[in-house]
């Protein structure tokens, strides 16, 4: 009898629950368990491991004590496409200094097609808490560096994202969003020729980053952004080791 097995449609079948598995983790501030995955993605806890197992091969994700997992490093590898445009190591010491005086996490991020990506976090010495991580990847509209940068981009990008009112975003410099009880606050970084290119972005729980202390670390930020102008340029990323470049320090 002839065999009836589809190795092709086989082939892309565990393409698709090894994206899910990785997609199960996004925004995800804590190691996760097999078991809990495979719960998110609805399959197998054998079928869950094996996949994991091959996502850590390939650097995808980092086991993270025995039985737990979280995004690998070959992720952020891979996120350099989207950071084309940094120099990551001129604008981390500036993202650290930030970060240290406002005492919360300084995110940089860049717009990858429909998407917020942050390319580089430096959180705080002190006064840390997971709310001020966003994630590494969502879609514009729900980012303030992404509406940030979209609102000071050209008109003809705007169709990236909604943003509320762009005339008053940008005579105040800054946009604002919130969401679960966390407030996100992020300003525009503008290249030597005066052309928006990342942003940077900072939140934390809204009980904390109420209006004062947004109006209180506006210089701040403002001033990072504008020590970054000749972080961002044109050129491919420029980084000491490009494949250990991490996302969050």
């Amino acid at each position: 009898m002839a065999s009836t097995r589809q190795p092709g449609r086989t082939g892309s079948q565990s393409v698709e629950r090894a994206i899910a598995v990785l997609y199960a983790l996004e925004g995800e501030d804590r190691p996760v368990t097999v078991s809990e995955l495979a719960s998110r993605v609805d399959l197998p806890v054998s079928t869950t491991h094996r996949i994991v197992q091959a996502l850590v091969r390939g650097r995808l994700l980092a086991r993270d004590g025995h039985s737990a997992y979280r995004i690998g490093d070959g992720i952020t590898a891979l996120a350099q496409t989207a950071a084309q445009q940094i120099d990551i190591d001129a604008a981390a010491p500036h993202l650290h200094l930030l970060s240290s005086g406002i005492r919360i996490t300084a995110s940089l991020g860049v717009i990858d097609n429909t998407d917020a990506v942050t390319v580089y976090s430096a959180r705080p010495p002190s006064m840390f808490c997971t709310h001020q991580l966003p994630s590494r990847r969502t879609r514009v509209e729900g980012s303030a560096m992404g509406q940030a940068i979209v609102a000071f981009g050209h008109r003809r990008n705007r169709r990236l994202g909604t943003i509320p009112d762009v005339a008053s975003t940008r005579q105040r410099g800054f946009t604002v969003s919130s969401a679960g009880g966390v407030t996100a606050v992020a300003v525009p970084v503008f290249d030597a020729r005066g052309q928006v290119r990342a942003s940077i972005g900072v939140q934390a729980r809204s009980a904390r980053l109420d209006e004062n202390l947004i109006v209180r670390i506006q210089p701040a930020m403002r001033q990072a952004a504008e020590m970054l102008r000749d972080a961002v340029a044109d050129g491919s990323v420029r980084a000491k080791d490009r494949s250990l470049l991490p996302a969050t320090i």
